[in-house]
């Protein structure tokens, strides 16, 4: 495979482990949430789901951080992948 084809896999693989994350932190949050509810006032109920589904992206925004992160210290990221954006203008060797 080329540098594309695995950039494409790479961005595909990233995305649906993204949202499997947050879907999954979400539940998680849920389900907490329900146990704690037998506890809280019928107001605090109304913002359990906003704040629910805020700290479920906040979570998987943090996860995948922290994975791409110990992705890239162990793939050469310049051997394997091709860059998203392209570099404007190219330096000229010996400036």
């Amino acid at each position: 495979m080329n540098k594309k084809i695995n950039t494409v896999l790479f961005i595909l693989g990233a995305t649906v482990f993204n949202i499997i994350v947050t879907v999954l932190s979400f539940l998680l949050l849920l389900i907490l949430n329900a146990q704690i509810m037998k506890f809280m006032p019928e107001g605090a109920q109304a913002w359990a789901f906003p704040l629910i589904f805020i700290a479920a992206i906040a979570i998987s925004f943090f996860v995948y951080k922290f994975v791409l992160g110990i992705i890239i210290k162990k793939v050469n990221v310049e051997e394997y992948f091709d860059p998203l954006i392209k570099p404007r203008y190219r330096q000229k060797k010996g400036e």
